[in-house]
Parts: C-alpha cells; structure tokens; sequence
C-alpha cells in the first residue's frame, strides 16, 4: 500500500513538472506574458531550512505533518475565550495575534509539486552563507537596532513604518506573518509591484535604465523580458534597508548588493519566482533561491500602519521610565 500511495505521488510530480514546462502564459494587448493580477507567498516555508528537515524537498508525509500541527496551533489560539472571564489584569498577557488578519499560510510551499522546506536552493544546506565578517555586520547591526532607544531614529524600520517587517518589498520580496500579497500591473514600459505590506510599490522600467537620482527605497530596479520570463536586476540599495529583521528569516543586503529575479508563470495559478543575491561584502558566495507565487482571490486592502500605532511611543516611554528606574531598556522586556 505504501509503495503504490509513493508511486502516485511520484507521477503526480512528474506529471505536474511536465505540465509546468509545457505551459505558456496568455499575453497582453502588446504581446508579452500576461503576470497580472494579485498574488501571495504566504506559506509555512521561509527563507532558511528549518533544523528538523535535511533535504530540500520533503515527503508528502512530513509536508502534512507539519500543515496539521500548524492547523492546531491556529485552532486552538482562535478558541473563543471564556465570555464571563473579563479583560486581563493590568499588565497581564492579552492574548496573541488573532488569524483573522494573520495570513502565515497554512501549507508547505510547492513548486511543480514538490513539497519545499525552505526556499534556498543554493546553497545545498538552506542556509545563508554569511562570511565571518557579513556575520559579525548583520549581528552587531541588528543588536543596536534593537538595543537603542535615543529617539524613533533608530528603531527597526518596522516600528517607524517606514518598510514592512523582513523583506517583504524586497527584493527579494520573502514571506512573513501578514499581509503576503501582491498585485502586478503591467504596461508596455514598466511592470509594477504593488505590496500590501506597508503598501509599497516597486515601479520596475522595461526601457528606460536610466538610474535615478539618490539611492532609493528597494534600490534601482530594471526589467527586461527573457522568453516568458520577466528578469529584474536590482542594485544601489539605500543603506537605510540593510538590515531586513524577522525572527527566524532576518536578512542583510550591502548597499553593494545585486539581486536577480526571475517570475515565469507556470500555470494558470502560480508564478515561479526565483532570486539569486550576489553580495561579497556580506556572504561568501552568490545564493540562490525559488518560490512560488500563488493566485489569491479578492482585492489587496489599504494598508495603513500609522493609524491608531501606539507601538513605538509606548517602547520610548518605556525605554525612559526604565532609565528613571535606574534600568536598561533591554533588560525590561522592550527588545524583540
């Protein structure tokens, strides 16, 4: 029983790659590949292999697994609460995100049907390369973005709303807690990413290359189109967004780094999206990556990080009543 249930899946793969490669996406109005619409990486997959996978593509079974301990997780931090419970105490825990509005994704991520763990490829671990020193910039950067409290200046660009958490712009544009979708638009000249997260849009020129002025948000893009692929070239980024932090999936790109994209859409429902980062300052080696872009239903919602925050004015309110006391911040809880 077992062998014929792997021998099925091994021919739905396959069956699925040879689909993949035999599939051409409809075109616009002036002939080029037809990517529009609204999109999502929202996935139980990240950027690095997690230590309990050894392998980049994983079985059924495992990829299962872990969707079902996901799906429990969510079901029981959704349960509704006690009604005659009342609020929490002052100080007390109110409870974590509620996924009505959290989208992490509830699947593996798969690619002409493979189950990934992780979206590095290359290299062959699924993990950054970082060289010693690109370790030792990404660590002691991320610590006094963390362990500052002079003023909004120098909090993660995160909290000031400035950028959305991680890399979710990009490029490379990676998955995070919410708010993983994307529209694209396309026009004769230019391709357009709008991103839900911190509604940033990536204004991407087909023609004209000329660079602009500065350095700026998301660095210089390019596009060009390579068959029914769309390759963007992306360099001089703003120092400012080196430092990209989330959990498990932080990131750091030099102001020197290049990144290469690569979207192809292999299906009615889902666009190939790879990357590879070429960046000597920081990792000891060009790394490669792939993703898929799934087709998402209903619009991309406005979203507005300001309205109503109160995160950061309440982190330097701390941070001064901790001095007051006599304490580091860092020492109180105020840190990630």
């Amino acid at each position: 029983m077992r062998t014929a249930l792997i021998a099925a899946v091994l021919a739905l793969a396959s069956a699925v790659s040879v689909q993949a490669q035999a599939y051409k996406a409809p075109r616009t109005a002036w002939g080029a590949p037809d990517i529009q619409g609204v999109w999502t990486n929202a996935s139980l997959t990240s950027l690095e292999r997690p230590p309990q996978f050894k392998s980049l593509v994983v079985s059924e079974e495992q990829a299962r697994a872990l969707e079902q301990m996901r799906a429990k997780a969510s079901e029981a931090q959704n349960r509704p609460s006690d009604p005659n419970a009342g609020a929490p105490a002052a100080g007390g825990d109110p409870g974590g995100y509620n996924s009505f509005w959290v989208d992490p994704g509830t699947t593996i991520g798969r690619i002409r049907g493979e189950p990934r763990s992780s979206w590095l490829v290359d290299p062959a671990d699924g993990r950054l390369p970082y060289t010693p020193e690109g370790r030792r910039l990404y660590e002691t950067t991320l610590q006094k973005a963390r362990n500052t409290f002079d003023g909004p200046e120098a909090r993660p660009l995160g909290e000031r709303c400035i950028l959305g958490f991680g890399s979710t712009a990009g490029p490379p544009m990676l998955n995070v807690l919410y708010n993983n979708h994307y529209q694209i638009q396309q026009t004769p000249e230019h391709v357009v990413i709008v991103v839900e997260m911190n509604h940033d849009a990536r204004i991407i020129p087909l023609k004209d290359h000329r660079a602009p002025p500065g350095t700026p948000w998301m660095g210089h893009s390019v596009g060009r189109w390579e068959g029914e692929t769309l390759v963007v070239e992306t360099s001089r980024f703003n120092p400012g967004e080196s430092l990209r932090p989330y959990f498990g999936a932080s990131l750091f790109l030099s102001p020197n780094a290049k990144v290469t994209e690569r979207f192809t859409r292999i299906s009615p429902t889902q666009i190939l999206y790879e990357f590879s980062v070429d960046d000597p300052t920081v990792y000891s080696k060009i790394w490669r990556a792939e993703m898929p872009l799934n087709a998402a239903k209903g619009p991309v919602y406005e979203y507005a990080c300001h309205e109503g925050n109160y995160s950061l004015p309440g982190i330097l309110a701390g941070a001064r009543k901790a001095e007051a006391e006599g304490r580091k911040p860092e020492e109180v809880g105020l840190t990630e």
